[in-house]
Formats: structure tokens, C-alpha cells, sequence
């Protein structure tokens, strides 16, 4: 019975110094292990070779030639926050930078017939991002036009066709809009406000609060930011070395050449239809977004111009 005893108490110490021993090897590996991961840390640290600074705002900040009162302090902390935040988030302004250089040919020779200061393509990459969005409201397209807008200048809006994704036609909408009420202000950046509030809410708070201009306006979060946040993001998309961005001609995405086809009459599949051309179902609506539908209604026999693009630069259909 004793020799048991004694058999137990020195397995109990062994049981204890081996313990011990095992708690100082766990602390030496985690010590090294940590000094290890600090020196990582201080080999990949990103800070290294990722330096944030504050923006140098430019002196002649301007909208559609209208000056910005830069000697106000509230005012320019607006402006720097607009820089701040679209220059920073630099995936979004690297998309923006690579879809303008496909759609602004197309959206500036429009602005420039209709009279309306070039300016204003940067308020369809705000309102849109240069992407034919649906807003909460139901505002539709690169101009997100309200379908009652769409219909009252003549755009064709319902099920099967809605021409607010018809990047033309829906730019010489926004165009007239833009006019009408310019005529109204005699100023751009309170249309430019009119265009994103509606003009019933500018026309309110203009009484309520007795001024006659944008910059002394109290408006909402997303008014009171909006000619400041178009006039960043023309400054940035206009130089973009300035602030940081190194983008080279072949990164930027171009437009497919394309022919047209005019049709007058239904069309019971747009699948069908692609393949007479040589293309799928998903390459026609890429190119025709207003097509709604897989199939065309027409029973007016309206005459519609189908977009179709050049051989070549698609996968074939199959």
C-alpha cells in the first residue's frame, strides 16, 4: 500500500513538471511567433507605399461657368468633402473614368445642340454612375427620368418598350427638361438642384428662406451635395494624374461599332431575331436596354431602329 502511494506522488510530479515545461515551450513559440508577425507587419505594411493627404481644391472651381463663392468657409467644407470622398473611394471613380470615355461621345454632342453647358454629362454620372439604374422612386436610366417626365417629352414608356434606357432619345429628354427650367432660374446650378429635387421643392424653399440662389439654399442632404459632388467628379474624371489615378488608354472600355435595322412591324422573338444577325438574346438587349421584352408588340407599326453590332467583336452565337 505504501509503495502505491509513493508510485502516485511521483507520478504526480512528474505530471506537474511536464506541465510546466509544456507552458514555458507555448509561451516561447507564441513570443516568437508574435515577433514575427510584427516584423511582417512592418515588411507589408500598406502605409509604406500608400500615402492620404487632404485635397488641394482648385481656385477657379466652377459650374457650367458659374463661379463658386470659395471665400465662404461653409461652403468650402462642402466642397472638400465631395473631393475627399470621390477621390478616395477610387474604385468608383476608376469605373467612372473607364465608362465615360465609351459614353460621353455620345451624350456630348447632344448636350452641345441643344444649348446645354457640357457640364452637365457629369450630372448623368452622378444621378446614374453612367449605369441605367432604377431609383427607390422608380427614376429610370443614365438620367433617371420619372416615367410621367419620360411620357410628357415624348418618350415611349410602358412594359415593352421604355425608351428612358435609350441613352439618346432619353438624353435630348433631359436636354428640354434642363432648358425649361433654366428659363425659369436664368441660373444652371439652381436647375442643376431643380433636376434632382423637382422644381416644386427649389420653388419652396426658395420662399421659405428668401434667397434667390444655390449657395445660400438650406436643402436637403442629398440637393444640398448634389452640385458640389458633379463638380468633384468633373474635376477628378478631367485630371485624373492630379489626384492620383494612372490609367492607361487600352483600360478604358470602348464602344462596340454598331449598325442599325429599322423595323415596323412585331417581333414574336428577339432571340430568334439576334440570331438572324449572328448574335444572342443578351448582346441585342446590351446594345437595346429599352427593349423590355423578348418580344416586340407593335401594333401601331411604329418604326423602331434596332441596334445591332459589327461582326467580330462578340463571342459567335451558339
Amino acid at each position: 500500500m505504501k509503495l502505491l502511494k509513493n508510485i502516485l506522488m511521483l507520478l504526480g510530479v512528474f505530471f506537474v513538471i511536464s506541465t510546466l515545461i509544456f507552458a514555458v515551450q507555448v509561451n516561447k513559440n507564441n513570443t516568437a511567433l508574435k515577433e514575427q508577425i510584427a516584423t511582417d507587419s512592418i515588411q507589408k505594411n500598406v502605409a509604406n507605399e500608400y500615402h492620404i493627404s487632404s485635397i488641394d481644391i482648385p481656385e477657379d472651381l466652377n459650374f457650367a461657368g458659374e463661379t463658386v463663392p470659395q471665400d465662404d468657409p461653409e461652403i468650402m467644407e462642402r466642397v472638400d468633402r465631395e473631393f475627399l470622398v470621390n477621390t478616395y473611394w477610387q474604385s468608383n471613380a476608376l469605373l467612372l473614368m473607364k465608362r465615360a470615355h465609351k459614353y460621353f461621345p455620345v451624350i456630348e454632342p447632344i448636350l452641345a445642340k441643344n444649348g446645354i453647358p457640357d457640364d452637365f454629362k457629369y450630372l448623368a454620372v452622378a444621378e446614374s454612375g453612367l449605369t441605367n439604374v432604377v431609383s427607390h422612386a422608380g427614376a429610370t436610366g443614365f438620367w433617371q427620368i420619372m416615367k410621367g417626365t419620360g411620357k410628357e417629352y415624348g418618350l415611349e414608356v410602358n412594359n415593352n418598350v421604355d425608351e428612358r434606357y435609350h441613352l439618346e432619345k432619353s438624353t435630348e429628354v433631359a436636354c428640354a427638361y434642363l432648358n425649361k427650367w433654366k428659363n425659369k432660374y436664368g441660373s444652371w446650378t439652381l436647375t442643376a438642384a431643380a433636376y434632382n429635387a423637382g422644381p416644386g421643392a427649389i420653388n419652396k424653399y426658395m420662399g421659405i428662406q428668401q434667397v434667390d440662389n444655390y449657395w445660400d439654399l438650406l436643402l436637403g442632404q442629398e440637393t444640398g451635395r448634389y452640385v458640389f459632388r458633379i463638380m468633384a467628379i468633373k474635376e477628378i474624371l478631367s485630371n485624373p494624374e492630379k489626384y492620383g489615378f494612372h490609367i492607361k488608354k487600352d483600360d478604358l472600355y470602348e464602344a462596340v461599332p454598331s449598325f442599325t435595322v429599322e423595323i415596323d412591324k412585331p417581333v414574336l422573338s428577339f432571340a430568334d431575331f439576334a440570331q438572324e444577325y449572328e448574335i444572342n438574346y443578351k448582346i441585342l438587349k446590351r446594345h437595346n436596354p429599352w427593349l423590355r421584352e423578348p418580344h416586340l408588340n407593335n401594333a401601331s407599326g411604329k418604326k423602331y431602329a434596332i441596334e445591332i453590332p459589327n461582326k467580330g467583336y462578340y463571342r459567335e452565337a451558339k
